[in-house]
């Protein structure tokens, strides 16, 4: 019986990873309100060769209802040749969308989004890798030449001094992915390490850090190393937020996390298909079209999920009705399993395409 519960759990691992392959960058987070403005702070001192930094942002707690702010930190790079992309928030026609970040060979795109260190908006100008070593660009990294000796200095000319920290809607940042970007996220990466989940777990439990508290300005900024809030840890020079909610959005969250999906095995366990948020263009016919295609989505995908529920519940009765042993029945298990998680796959694909459809024109927020 363990032997099965292994296998079973593996197995759900692949399928898991599998599903996520293509839309690596969504994980199934939105909220209705912008996250504030990236604050301004000090790097600390990179504690080490091989160490690169990893900016600082706002994640979203749905428990607490509240952005809070994941200090950036310097991350052993999990492979040499290794970048980390940052993740970012993007409009999404009916809420603010989380794109998740991630460890390539290739910087990905990033929203735009000026996060500072070398990251500032577009590509990266930290450091590079040259023969299996992280050479640091000191112009932009804090780096103690007397710990290590692999560094160059190349100075930057910064046109983007923005700190909006979303892509996209009313008052987003304006970009677009490149060709090359868009190839790094379907390009071998992998998603956050183990040292940065528990540094966002921490960053989560510390009431300090969200924006309703710290209003923009948070006390711990940014750490030497994950985790680890006090030694060597930055307060934020300066930071601001008005918690206005974006336009369209009614001034209230919405999070809807990858949990019950992910553990769903039949088309039965998975919540309710969410219905999208009203459209509101401020063109009531362009609206009235826009509802349209959302109920047509919404019952396509209830209409999705009775079908396959029926296939299969029809091959469980088929299993009962041969007396089928433990291991036929986990096998089945295991492969409905596969086909509801590539359902969920595909109807947030669907979701994600029509709210780009509906997103209203974006304008860049001014550029001083």
């Amino acid at each position: 019986m363990r032997k099965i519960t292994l296998i079973r759990s593996l197995l759900f691992a692949f399928v898991l990873l599998a599903a996520s392959a293509p839309a690596f960058a969504q994980v199934g987070i939105s909220v209705t309100f912008a996250p504030p403005e990236i604050p301004v702070y000090e790097q600390p001192v990179c504690p080490g060769d091989g160490y690169l930094w990893t900016p600082g942002y706002w994640a979203w707690d749905g428990d607490a209802g509240s952005y809070y702010w994941v200090p950036g930190t310097w991350i052993l790079a999990p492979e040499v040749g290794f970048l980390w992309t940052p993740g970012y928030w993007g409009w999404g026609g009916a809420a603010f969308l989380w794109h998740e970040g991630f460890w390539g060979p290739t910087i990905g795109f990033y929203g735009g989004i000026n996060y500072g260190f070398g990251y500032f908006g577009n590509g990266f100008v930290g450091g590079r890798w040259d023969n299996g070593h992280f050479f640091y660009n000191r112009a932009v990294f804090n780096v103690n030449v007397n710990v290590i000796h692999n560094v160059y200095d190349n100075r930057v000319d910064i046109h983007n001094d923005v700190h909006v920290a979303y892509n996209g809607g009313n008052g987003g940042i304006n970009a677009r992915a490149t060709a090359q970007e868009e190839a790094a996220e379907h390009d071998r990466h992998m998603g956050p390490v183990a040292a940065q989940t528990q540094h966002i777990d921490a960053a989560r439990s510390n009431p300090e850090l969200r924006a309703s508290a710290n209003h923009g300005r948070p006390p711990i900024a940014a750490t030497s190393k994950p985790g680890d809030f006090k030694t060597g840890a930055v307060a934020a020079r300066e930071g601001s937020y008005k918690a206005e909610p974006a336009r369209g959005a009614g001034g209230t969250a919405r999070t809807e996390t990858n949990a019950d999906r992910a553990n769903a095995v039949h088309p039965k366990e998975l919540p309710a298909v969410e219905h999208p948020a009203a459209p509101n263009t401020g063109n009531p016919k362009l609206d009235q079209k826009y509802q349209k295609d959302q109920d047509k989505l919404v019952a396509k995908q209830n209409q999705d999920r009775l079908k396959l529920q029926a296939k299969q519940d029809k091959e469980h009765a088929q299993l009962a009705n041969q007396k089928a042993d433990q291991q036929r029945t986990s096998q089945l298990e295991q492969k409905h399993q596969q086909q509801t998680q590539q359902m969920v796959q595909q109807h947030t694909q669907q979701r994600q395409q029509l709210e780009q459809r509906q997103a209203p024109a974006s304008h860049s927020a001014p550029r001083k």
